[in-house]
């Protein structure tokens, strides 16, 4: 989808999700002689709108990486959803100090109900799920760096206490923390002894 916005036009692309995806989207646009202004997560601002047959290429090539050019608005809403989500919990230096829904509605621009009803809708997972499932990816990620305590996990991640952290760990991976992270001791060890 083509967005114009102060003279800039944004592209928006699925999957977009790391610094790898942003290198490879740079890549396509040299190599098709598109200027851009930046390449974010999920959103590309190039200077001028591009062709058709620019635009077929570029979704092609996209899609040779994994990624896809969208075409209509809800898609390109609920990427921006997944986008916000995923820069909040992954890649921002510490969680907003507001609650997420105010978070992601003010991020968007769009009333917090209507962002989850579309999203609970297409995706077919309450936006409050979505989010949850990312902190808890995050958890496992710190665990596995071995860095922080389980308490020190839980505030980072604005959790109310190491309790509730850990009873939303269980219910979506089935383990506790604790013995998430003796799995990974273990695994640690099996491969030493290879």
């Amino acid at each position: 989808m083509l967005v114009i916005l102060d003279g800039k036009v944004k592209l928006y692309i699925k999957y977009m999700v790391s610094l790898r995806c942003k290198l490879i989207v740079k890549a396509e646009l040299e190599n098709l002689g598109i200027k851009y202004v930046v390449v974010d997560l999920g959103v590309v601002e190039i200077f001028d709108d591009i062709s058709s047959e620019q635009r077929k290429q570029l979704k092609e090539n996209l899609l040779q990486s994994g990624l896809e050019l969208l075409d209509d608005k809800r898609s390109v809403l609920i990427e921006r959803i997944q986008n916000v989500v995923v820069e909040m919990i992954h890649y921002a230096d510490e969680l907003p100090k507001i609650n997420f829904s105010i978070y992601i509605s003010d991020k968007l621009g769009y009333d917090y109900t209507y962002l989850s009803n579309i999203f609970a809708e297409v995706k077919g997972i309450t936006l409050q799920n979505y989010i949850i499932i990312h902190r808890i990816e995050k958890v496992k990620e710190l665990l596995l760096y071995d860095e922080l305590n389980l308490t020190e996990i839980s505030y980072r991640l604005q959790y109310s206490s190491v309790a509730h952290l850990s009873n939303q760990f269980k219910k979506i991976t089935g383990l506790t923390p604790t013995f998430y992270k003796q799995l990974k001791q273990k695994r640690v060890v099996n491969l030493e002894n290879l």
